[in-house]
Formats: structure tokens, sequence, C-alpha cells
């Protein structure tokens, strides 16, 4: 198996086109065209898990967090950084991280985090948008169907929870076929009349490539009028953080043993309680502060994430209870993830967890 089949299934689960602007997901080292002799999946590529992918015979390691965030402009090895850099390429070691487009998913990192207190009625807290596209194209009425399963099968028509939409007008269309054309209907040189359905379907901007290619292949004519615009509305289905429910209300110490609980940590930092039983709750796995407004217009009566300062928990302002887990705490389920998506997509291939534990806080 190339490296390339491996990254590719997770890209298609979170598109590097979601990810943040500063952000620098994707393959960080190495050549996608090796074959694959084994995979390690990890939360951070420190050099103990680098070390732990040559032991372990697999030249490619599956990070959550990039290991390369900004610009080097020397690899001497003053820093961890740089280490892993040479070690990763001098043992051709290939690094691929999905970081804020594998928080930015439906069922990414949030979600796992929604996973370990069962919660309900889930969706995302900060839909992103400029994410869809909307594609109108002219086809004769006898093909309209045929085109119209093509474009639903290369992933365009999906609306929150529905699938297969899309609207259909009825209208004349003309064309006068020129000397070199090869028309589908029409004579050459003659002016054409064409009764055609306008067909309109809406689909995630990283497919564009899919749905072009499934109009191109499944129209009838030789050159395909046709439209690509882009929306400005919310991707209700890719953004950051998820906002749900408990399936029964909670007392809120019982929620914060719980949260503590579930998610592994040595310390929940929270604000004041508020006396008033917790039922829905906003997640967002990593730095989430910048939500905290959104978890408040959602309503949320707990809000679970991590590395807040001291002067943002003031901002709760007594109308929810923000409870920071840690930052390794809140994405330390992405393994799972990740084993999740390559064994869905390869049964017979056998990812690693790395049995390193890169968290590099304590508490006592």
């Amino acid at each position: 198996m190339k490296i390339r089949e491996i990254i590719n299934t997770i890209a298609a689960f979170a598109p590097l086109q979601y990810q943040e602007s500063y952000d620098n997901a994707g393959l960080i080292f190495g050549n996608a065209d090796w074959e694959a002799t084994g995979v390690l999946l990890t939360l951070d590529a420190t050099e103990a898990v680098i070390e732990e992918a040559i032991a372990r015979n697999c030249n490619l390691v599956v990070a959550h967090h990039p290991i390369v965030f900004g610009g080097l402009k020397k690899i001497n090895g003053s820093n961890y950084v740089e280490r892993v850099a040479i070690k990763a390429i001098k043992h051709d070691i290939a690094v691929y991280a999905a970081h804020t487009n594998l928080d930015n998913v439906r069922n990414g990192v949030s979600d796992m985090m929604a996973k370990r207190l069962d919660l309900v009625n889930c969706r995302v807290l900060d839909p992103k948008k400029d994410l869809l596209r909307k594609l109108y194209t002219f086809v004769p009425r006898a093909d309209a169907e045929k085109l119209r399963t093509a474009l639903f099968a290369a992933g365009a028509g999906h609306i929150g929870g529905y699938s297969e939409c899309s609207f259909n007008g009825e209208g004349t269309g003309t064309f006068r076929a020129g000397d070199s054309a090869n028309p589908y209907v029409g004579q050459i040189g003659q002016r054409h009349t064409e009764e055609e359905t306008k067909l309109e379907v809406i689909f995630p901007a990283n497919l564009e490539q899919n749905v072009l290619k499934a109009l191109l292949e499944n129209h009838p004519y030789e050159e395909v009028a046709h439209d690509i615009v882009k929306l400005e509305n919310t991707y209700q289905q890719v953004g950051s953080g998820l906002v749900g429910q408990l399936k029964e209300p909670m007392e809120e110490e019982a929620f914060l043993r719980l949260v503590k609980e579930q998610f592994r940590t040595g310390c929940v930092r929270y604000t004041p309680l508020r006396g008033k039983p917790v039922k829905t709750v906003a997640l967002c796995g990593g730095a989430g502060s910048f939500l905290l407004k959104k978890a408040r217009a959602a309503g949320a009566d707990a809000y679970i994430s991590a590395d807040f300062k001291y002067h943002e928990f003031f901002d709760a302002e007594n109308q929810l209870i923000i409870a920071d887990v840690g930052h390794f705490e809140s994405e330390q389920f992405t393994v799972e993830l990740f084993y999740h998506i390559l064994t869905e997509k390869f049964p017979n291939f056998a990812p690693l967890k790395s049995t390193i534990h890169t968290n590099p806080v304590n508490y006592l």
C-alpha cells in the first residue's frame, strides 16, 4: 500500500480545505508515493514517537498536531521540532497531520468528546461559511435523471439531514452548431431548439472536481453549459465545536465528577456553580475559549474545553459553567478516531496506536 492511499483516506474524512488559515495540516515530511511499511497513530509527533515508529517498522506517523506549525529557517537540532525533522528525514519517516480540519468536521474531535458523555441531538456550535457551492446546468429532459443521479453519487445534493436534493425547472434552450462541432442533437449551421431541464444542486467545495467529473461524463452535450457559484451559506456539518444534550439532567458537582472521570484528567478547572442542573453541554477540543460566546448563545449549561486564561473564566458571566479539562485530555481520543477511519476503509490493514504518552503537563 502506498502512503498516499492512507493519507487520502484521512483527507477524505477531514478535507484539508477545512483547516484554518493559520494551520499546517497535511503531509509535513516524506513522500506520498513511498510504500507504507506501517502507520503509527499519535496526538503529537515527538522525538520519542519517531523513535517508536522506527522500532516498530512504521514509516508513516499520523498525528493530530502538526510538528511544524510555523516556518523553519534553520534545521540544526537546537529544539525538539528541528530534532524531529532531522530524525524523521534521516530514517525516511513520513509525518502527516490532521489538525483543525479534523476539529472542524462534524464527526471529528469534538464528536469524540461528545461520545464520552453520551450526548444526543448534537450540532456544530459555530458552522463555517464559504464552503458550499451551487452548480447550475442545462440538460435535455430525457437525460436529466441520469445526470442527476450521477451528481448525487459524486457528493452533491446534501442539505442538513437530507440527501438527493435538487431543483429542476423546465425551459427551452437554443444553439447553433459550428462547422467543427459534433452536436448531440440538431444540425450543423442551423439553430436548434431543445426542451431542457435546468438542474441545480449544492455541494461542498472540496468535492468540486468530483462533481465536475460526474457532470462532464454524464451530460450528453459536447459543450456543457454550467455555472458554479460560491455560496455564503453556513455549512452546518463543518465548523468549530459541538453542542448537545445529556440524556438526563445532572446535578452540577455530579456532572463535573463525570467529566473528570471520562476525560481521565488530574484536574478540572471550573467556574462557580450556579445551583442549576446541567442539561445542554457545549464542547470543543483543544484551546476553545474563542467559542465561549457561541456556547452561551446556544444556551449551554456547561462548556467543556481547554486552555482558558484566568481572566477568560470571568466571561462565563454566571450563564454557564466553564470546565477546562486540559488540552491533551480534550483531544486524547483522536487516536481512536484515526484508527476507526483507517480500519473501516482497510479492514485487513492494522494501524498501530502509539504507546508514548505525549502530554507535557503533569498534575500532583
